[in-house]
């Protein structure tokens, strides 16, 4: 039985699926982790796929400020997620509850409800942001057995630009 265990596991490292939950926002970093998608970004060459199923989805990807009425369907979505999983939390809303922190409403980051490994800031985040917080939360499930805990990760906005500004470069050359 260990041999299937191992064959799965090396499956999913090599083409993870991700969910996508949206948990109240201005939709910023929604639009930012569409971009992603798009050919000017190709989140696809690394073999990630968006899917709509959390019984199917490797990572979790939240934006938005988590409040007293989707705290409930954030635990739901995670619970229903298979061992190995990440969770990323997107912008300033998902990292810390950005500026609606101070509703009545309002929990404040992901964290509050769920654990998180890999935090990308920004409002809105940029796609390459998100595309190395991504690889970060991939490099995770690498090295996570399931169930285990690990130290959150922050997102090297410092490489995400270089990368953009490589790819500008090769675009200009050709």
């Amino acid at each position: 039985m260990g041999f299937f265990k191992d064959l799965l596991h090396k499956s999913r490292m090599k083409s993870p699926w991700l969910i996508h939950f949206d948990c109240g926002s201005c939709n910023g970093c929604d639009i930012e982790i569409l971009a992603c998608l798009t050919p000017v970004y190709d989140v696809e060459r690394f073999g990630i796929l968006n899917i709509g199923n959390p019984k199917h989805a490797d990572i979790l990807v939240v934006s938005g400020t988590v409040n007293y009425r989707n705290a409930k369907a954030l635990k739901n979505i995670y619970d229903q997620m298979p061992e190995p999983k990440a969770v990323i939390a997107i912008g300033a809303c998902g990292t810390s509850g950005g500026v609606f922190r101070e509703a009545y409403n309002v929990l404040g980051g992901v964290d509050k409800v769920i654990p998180v490994d890999v935090y990308v800031p920004g409002c809105p985040a940029k796609p390459e942001a998100i595309i190395d917080g991504v690889v970060l939360a991939l490099e995770k499930l690498k090295e996570r057995q399931p169930a285990k805990e690990t130290e959150p990760l922050v997102a090297d906005l410092k490489k995400a630009r270089e990368f953009y500004e490589n790819r500008e470069d090769r675009q200009v050359t050709g």
